[in-house]
């Protein structure tokens, strides 16, 4: 039995310092331009659902981020101002790596974002 409460408190405090980097680079992103914020909000809820109800709620009840949460729970939707703000840091990251990277690796931002971008635009619109 105590095996089980250390594992499961163990668990808890792993799910919780995620939540909390998650959250803390989704502030971050408030901040800098090209750094995200609702998708690491959205991974914060997840993690605070598993460790602090609390604190999950407040992120979902949250009046300019907990809309965006609930979209992506709800039906995986991206709104399209997201989708076009992740599209166009992609392209920029993308020729960066065409124009300062070595061959091969000089294709892979490119690449990725590619497929990162096709992947954000097959989500529904919230």
């Amino acid at each position: 039995m105590d095996g089980e409460r250390a594992i499961t408190g163990w668990r808890r405090r792993l799910w919780h310092a995620g939540g909390l980097l998650a959250f803390t680079l989704g502030t971050i992103g408030i901040f800098l331009p090209l750094m995200p914020t609702v998708v690491f909000y959205i991974i914060a809820a997840w993690c605070f659902g598993r460790s602090n109800p609390e604190w999950e709620a407040r992120l979902v009840r949250h009046p300019r981020f907990g809309p965006h949460i609930i979209a992506w729970r709800e039906r995986g939707a991206i709104a399209r101002l997201g989708k076009w703000a992740a599209t166009v840091a992609l392209t920029v990251s993308g020729a960066l790596g065409l124009w300062l990277l070595a061959e091969p690796w000089r294709y892979a931002p490119a690449g990725i974002g590619l497929l990162v971008v096709l992947w954000i635009w097959s989500r529904p619109d919230a």
